[in-house]
């Protein structure tokens, strides 16, 4: 009989819920938007009761509790989202679903389908950076997804600022913070409001982009030397930015510890919008196997 197994990609704007089998070929996938949890949970609920799977893999929207020892272990903690502060995610999947979860970040879960089966393919570690309304970053080091007593934001490293830029920054808790500086808000703000799409691929304002996102890249290989540094979110359809993105790197950290060929090292998502559900699903196998 086919084993299947489950996969949550919880995000701010919707959940994606899917079923696949052991080579990951998907049975179902659908898309609920994320209103309350009395409303997009109830979805997610009624979604996998049509299904007898072996475990789950959830990647969710944070900050989250990931430290086991912690009595919020599996919570959504200090969002902004509305209703969503201090929610037993985990622990309601659980009451209805008696069965091996794997819990991270979504962007941890993006990370983790990049190294398996995207970009970083092959390889044993990498760093996952989506650049959109927020900035986040997922890394997985020795095959395993990074987690202390709580999980990284790397979206919130202090940044040096660039000469020419005197936007104060959009964080409203660090301001001048890698997310504050790099975000989408933050690149349109610079711009007088003027979307990303409709701003000239030759503008200033994508090289001070990449050079907040090449010192992000220069600070992530110093502390962690990952074989691969993948870029996700709306930002990694600005194919200008990446010839930038390197040129930069190599500015800042001249020539100071040895990297592999950039072309190679700073890359484009492989797997796209489907990097997160592949995480997933990969925890998931795993979390059955223990």
């Amino acid at each position: 009989m086919t084993k299947l197994y489950g996969a949550i990609e919880a995000g701010g704007t919707k959940f994606v819920c899917a079923v696949a089998d052991e080579d990951l070929n998907v049975v179902e996938r659908v898309s609920i938007p994320t209103t309350v949890p009395e409303e997009t949970m109830t979805d997610v609920f009624a979604f996998f009761e049509k299904y007898e799977v072996e475990s789950i893999g959830i990647a969710s929207f944070g900050p989250i509790d990931v430290n086991r020892k912690s009595d919020t272990y599996g919570y959504i903690t200090n969002t902004p989202k509305p209703g969503w502060k201090d929610y037993n995610f985990l622990g309601e999947m659980k009451k209805r679903f008696d069965v091996p979860y794997a819990w991270t970040t979504d962007v941890n879960g993006a990370a983790y389908g990049e190294l398996k089966r995207g970009a970083a393919k092959g390889k044993d570690s990498c760093v996952y950076l989506t650049v959109g309304t927020g900035v986040g970053a997922g890394v997985v080091v020795g095959g395993k997804v990074i987690e202390g007593f709580g999980h990284p934001e790397v979206g919130h490293i202090t940044m040096r600022r660039h000469p020419e830029d005197h936007y104060e920054g959009h964080c409203p808790f660090h301001k001048d913070c890698l997310e504050g500086l790099a975000c989408g808000p933050a690149v349109e703000a610079r711009q007088g409001g003027v979307k990303a799409y409709d701003i000239p691929k030759d503008d200033k304002a994508w090289e001070i982009l990449a050079y907040y996102l090449a010192q992000a890249c220069m600070d992530l290989t110093l502390i962690l030397s990952p074989e691969k540094i993948v870029f996700g979110g709306g930002v990694s359809k600005q194919e200008q930015l990446f010839p930038m993105i390197r040129e930069s790197f190599k500015e800042q950290m001249k020539g100071y510890v040895p990297t592999p060929d950039l072309d190679d090292y700073i890359v484009h998502v492989d797997l796209g919008d489907d990097a997160g559900i592949t995480g997933c699903f990969l925890l998931a196998q795993e979390a059955a196997a223990k």
